[in-house]
């Protein structure tokens, strides 16, 4: 799947490139991303060797396991070929709890942990299971429960509510995050060979889970969506006096990382694991990985900025405008929903324009801001957590992802129609 998005990607910003005279950006942009990709790949050395080594010492102490029988119902479900309290539960739990907290900086290092953990139980190694799909497919949906970098860009730009913007974040990304794990059930159901009696057990446990966790999904959004119509989250959020509440969401985003380091080694110390030793042992992987990593970024970035520079992208948006505004999608956000599954910074930037243009608190500013949010840069994600373990067949990853992706905009668009017209 991967080769033909990377080589559609190419071909189209060098046709649209040399139709449009654009062609000497185009050269100038896949010279320009593939330095980036490196010192994006190279700037990761030091976060990855630090919560590398931080993980390691959380593994011989205990903690990993501990979490991986807190969740065993949810995993056996989400990941039932991964054996009870196997390390890589714990490991993803982290990195989707960094993910939902904001914590992008300690999210990705658990991820790529949680991925070589999975490796070891993959019997072909240049090809994703099931477990690192549904795994990738909950990363590029992720959970934001507080969206910290778009509260402080509408904070920045005079928003009188920039936390406004929580409630139809949650909601949106809870939307997408349910979505990739139907499809990627739904797909690992319909690809599982039949047994000659019928579905095999697992199977008919997989369906009725799915149908009890789409009832609970549908009451819990049904609740979700009344207290963001009761305006819950403004109300909360203006109750305190002062700025008591963006303070204390600036308090978890400061603390969370602290606290971690310090309880970790503690806990370590308390069981006996020799932690400086073992930190120094799991922090040797840090530069390897992201050596790894390196080709993976390269390839895609490139092609994502040659995509960009050829004016492929505004080719793109003009042509499915008129199908968004049947919809109810102004045609000024296409751009940063096209945009967020390719580039995180290229996304932000198009809504930070988006927001002094139109101003953070009008509609098109509430519904950037919430985009934001609600999905993750999909292609990003993939090349990098893929490329650690050095898998290139990825198989359906991509789909399920712009699946979710897609399903996140879309709730964004009804749960802010709802809210901010």
């Amino acid at each position: 799947m991967m080769n033909y998005v990377w080589l559609f990607l190419v071909l189209v910003a060098v046709i649209i490139g040399a139709i449009s005279g654009q062609i000497k950006e185009v050269t100038e942009a896949a010279f320009d991303t593939a330095s980036s990709a490196v010192e994006i790949a190279l700037s990761l050395i030091g976060i990855m060797t630090l919560w590398l080594g931080i993980m390691k010492i959380a593994e011989d102490a205990g903690l990993i396991k501990l979490l991986a029988r807190a969740i065993r119902p949810v995993s056996n479900f989400l990941f039932p070929s991964i054996p009870k309290d196997h390390p890589a539960i714990g490991a993803i739990v982290l990195n989707l709890s960094a993910n939902w907290l904001g914590l992008g900086n300690a999210a990705t290092p658990m991820g790529i942990k949680a991925m070589e953990h999975l490796q070891t139980l993959n019997e072909k190694k240049d090809t994703a299971t099931d477990a690192m799909i549904m795994f990738l497919a909950l990363n590029t949906a992720s959970i934001t429960l507080i969206p910290m970098t778009i509260i402080a860009v509408r904070t920045g730009l005079g928003s009188g509510q920039p936390t406004a913007i929580i409630g139809t974040t949650i909601f949106s990304s809870v939307t997408a995050t349910i979505t990739a794990i139907t499809v990627v059930k739904l797909i690992q159901a319909f690809s599982r060979k039949r047994q000659p009696a019928g579905i095999a057990e697992d199977e008919k446990r997989d369906y009725s889970f799915l149908l009890r966790a789409g009832i609970y999904a549908a009451i819990f959004a049904l609740l979700l969506f009344v207290l963001i119509r009761l305006n819950v989250f403004q109300f909360i959020a203006t109750y305190f006096p002062g700025a008591f509440f963006r303070q204390a969401i600036n308090a978890v985003s400061i603390w969370a990382i602290p606290v971690l380091l310090f309880l970790i080694p503690l806990i370590g110390i308390i069981k006996k694991v020799k932690i400086y030793e073992v930190f120094v042992d799991g922090a040797k992987e840090g530069f390897q990985v992201a050596v790894r990593i390196i080709p993976f970024l390269v390839a895609i970035l490139v092609a994502i900025g040659m995509f960009r520079a050829s004016g492929a992208m505004e080719l793109f948006v003009m042509l499915v405008s008129p199908l968004t505004e049947l919809i109810g999608m102004p045609a000024e956000i296409l751009p940063a929903a096209i945009m967020r599954p390719l580039s995180g910074s290229g996304a932000l930037g198009i809504i930070t324009e988006l927001l002094k243009t139109h101003g953070p608190d009008s509609f098109i500013g509430n519904l950037a801001s919430t985009l934001y949010g609600c999905t993750e840069t999909t292609f990003y994600v993939i090349a990098v957590y893929f490329g650690a373990v050095q898998v290139k067949n990825i198989r359906y990853a991509i789909p399920a992802g712009l699946i979710a992706d897609l399903a996140g905009v879309l709730a964004a668009l009804f749960i802010c129609r709802q809210i901010f017209l």
